[in-house]
């Protein structure tokens, strides 16, 4: 996450020079300050989420695909029990 730096000081003395108070630039300066010290996505971020979630679901199917397999097997061998057992008995 990327965190954008702000320079309160210059906001506020643009505040002033469009007709703010000096307490009402210095608290404007403040919540703004406050609002975006958040930690914010970039497009960046986001392409390596995407990145990160495509490698899952290709992790996934491979999974998928394994287990299609191996319940396959184990039908194919209960099949083959039972038929053992229907020839037995």
């Amino acid at each position: 996450m990327t965190t954008i730096t702000f320079d309160t000081l210059k906001f506020a003395e643009h505040l002033e020079a469009g007709g703010f108070t000096l307490q009402q630039a210095r608290a404007a300066a403040k919540a703004f300050a406050d609002a975006t010290s958040q930690e914010l996505v970039t497009k960046g971020d986001l392409r390596d989420i995407r990145m990160e979630i495509a490698a899952l679901r290709s992790d996934m199917e491979k999974m998928e695909m394994r287990l299609t397999i191996k319940m396959g097997a184990m039908l194919a061998a209960a099949v083959a029990a039972v038929a053992a057992m229907v020839k037995l008995l």
